[in-house]
């Protein structure tokens, strides 16, 4: 029989992959993936923000980032800007527009999936992932 914190993480393992399909499948609707998602989501909420310091947030490549910025110009939800050395990323119109719409149904989603949980219950998994977060 496997240990407590084996157990743990094996349902941790299950629930993460449960609420990571129905969030694919529900950015699928938009054209997006979850790496495109979470660049909306950090573009639109950090004006001015530069291509380093999205790739520092999002924990990738330099070429990752600059292959995944490269399909949201093409999609037309980003735009690049030179600024000094480095460069500055800000939502096109479009992508503003998928921002405002996205962001507050998938907010929905999430906390469908979540409610299951009290308010408390929610609070205390939050504090408990941060502890083992910053343990590892």
């Amino acid at each position: 029989m496997p240990g407590l914190a084996v157990l743990a993480w094996m349902r941790l393992a299950r629930v993460f992959q449960k609420v990571d399909r129905a969030t694919a499948d529900e950015l699928r609707t938009w054209n997006l993936n979850t790496a495109q998602f979470d660049v909306l989501v950090r573009v639109g909420s950090s004006k001015g923000i530069t291509q380093q310091e999205l790739a520092d947030r999002l924990l990738v490549t330099k070429g990752n980032i600059s292959q995944l910025l490269d399909r949201m110009e093409r999609l037309g939800l980003l735009q690049r800007r030179q600024d000094g050395r480095s460069k500055s990323l800000s939502l096109t119109d479009a992508g503003q527009k998928l921002y405002k719409e996205i962001v507050p149904l998938h907010e929905m989603m999430i906390t469908q999936q979540f409610s299951v949980l009290s308010k408390e219950e929610v609070s205390q998994l939050l504090r408990l992932l941060r502890k083992l977060d910053h343990h590892t």
